[in-house]
């Protein structure tokens, strides 16, 4: 998967800008896209501290753009185009004072066009991340919230790869079932980008009226709201997990389903479901998880865990702009 998209990336040149310059997390992956060919980096921060840093730590960060906030010569236009954006919500002095902060300078660098993508979080929260986000760059035409799906991955016994998206499994904590409609089509979106052709199963504890309840009956009603927003998509629910991916199972429970028994593309009825079950495939399946993927928005920003490595940076770099 990752081999296409660098393919995308050393096509057509991109930018992406770090809202933890100084981090040495950061500047190792940095470092890395650099020397690999694949992205131009920025990275924000005071110019001594990220040197110092990268020195400590024998990274090459020669050549990459260092903005620090405090120093930006564009600072004024900046604050006045944030003022614009947040309409009465937030004075000049307010937006000035946000933008001293890496999360929201970053977020407009991407804005005003100074750079193509963004990832943060490495030492910021997921809200922290998102928030300027959903302030600045918004949600793109028709999309109401911004959701997140993972992508895992692992090599079979056989050899071959096996790919799957799952979401939301970050952001949305109780969605509704206009919410999930969204989410499942977004995450169908990003699965096409990563060469997966989606087959999206609604999960619940029942499977075609097996059991009752108030969320079996949101999966059903967003499966059916979903069927006719994307009727080209390839949906079916409610189902159980095993139903949508054993075609054994699903033979039993769902015989003549377009989905059941070969989905590669889960939605979760909350953030509870969702956040254990791709752990769950990670640890105990030992598939390699990608995200949270942020979906929705209308440029490519992405949020790392506080608890990530360099290796995980330089590989959520990829995704970020090389899905954009």
């Amino acid at each position: 998967m990752l081999e296409n998209l660098i393919a995308t990336l050393k096509a057509n040149p991109r930018k992406i800008v770090f809202t933890e310059g100084p981090d040495p997390r950061i500047l190792e992956a940095a470092s890395r896209l650099k020397n690999d060919g694949i992205l131009e980096s920025i990275l924000v921060g005071n110019a001594d501290e990220v040197k110092a840093a990268a020195a400590a730590g024998g990274f090459d960060i020669e050549g990459l753009e260092i903005l620090d906030p405090a120093t930006y010569p564009e600072m004024d236009a900046m604050v006045a185009k944030m003022v614009e954006l947040r309409k009465g919500k937030m004075s000049e002095e307010d937006c000035r004072k946000a933008l001293s902060k890496g999360n929201y300078f970053g977020t407009m660098l991407v804005k005003l066009g100074k750079a193509d993508a963004l990832l943060g979080g490495a030492t910021y929260s997921t809200a922290d991340t998102v928030r300027p986000a959903l302030q600045l760059i918004k949600t793109k035409p028709g999309n109401k919230i911004v959701s997140s799906c993972f992508i895992l991955t692992r090599v079979g016994a056989d050899g071959k790869e096996e790919n799957y998206a799952m979401g939301d499994c970050a952001i949305n904590i109780t969605p509704g079932e206009d919410d999930l409609v969204e989410i499942a089509v977004e995450t169908a979106n990003t699965a096409k980008a990563f060469g997966i052709d989606p087959k999206v199963a609604m999960l619940s504890y029942s499977t075609m009226g097996s059991g009752k309840g108030d969320s079996v009956d949101m999966m059903r009603n967003a499966t059916a709201k979903a069927k006719a927003a994307a009727p080209g998509l390839a949906i079916d629910g409610e189902l159980q997990f095993d139903a949508a991916f054993s075609p054994v199972v699903a033979q039993t429970k769902c015989k003549g389903s377009p989905v059941a028994g070969q989905a590669n593309t889960f939605i979760f009825p909350d953030i509870n479901a969702g956040n254990i079950g791709y752990k769950i495939a990670q640890r105990l399946g030992g598939f390699e998880a990608f995200g949270p993927i942020l979906q929705g928005l209308n440029a490519p920003i992405n949020d790392l865990s506080r608890g990530c490595n360099a290796e995980e940076v330089y590989k959520m770099a990829i995704i970020t702009a090389g899905l954009k």
